[in-house]
């Protein structure tokens, strides 16, 4: 059975930083991209960064310089490091494969606020 747990969000300020982790089971994960998307209030998911199992990093042009996907094999493991947060990085942060597939797991909560 697929399973995503993610872990991390919280509250903080604007320029605040965060560290995601999405423990992932019931698959292969070496052999998958992973990645981390992002649902805001009344917005679709979207994709935010990915990782494949070597040393591709992707990211959307919105957090490129601020946001660091990095990924653990051996833990099964995917972090989201994020740096100098914005009121619009505000959402539920998911990950999954990509592509996604399947069930979702239940997100963390990001939310920046003064």
């Amino acid at each position: 059975q697929v399973q995503f747990v993610e872990s991390g969000g919280g509250l903080v300020q604007p320029g605040g930083s965060l560290r995601l982790s999405c423990a992932a089971s019931g698959f292969v994960f070496s052999m998958n991209l992973m990645a981390w998307y992002r649902q805001a209030p009344g917005k679709q998911r979207e994709l935010v960064a990915s990782a494949s199992s070597g040393t591709i990093r992707n990211y959307i042009d919105s957090v490129k310089g601020r946001f660091t996907i990095s990924r653990d094999n051996a833990k099964k493991t995917v972090y989201l490091q994020m740096n100098s947060l914005k009121p619009e990085d505000t959402a539920v942060y998911y990950c999954n494969r990509l592509p996604a597939v399947g069930s979702w797991g239940q997100g963390t909560q990001v939310t920046i606020s003064s």
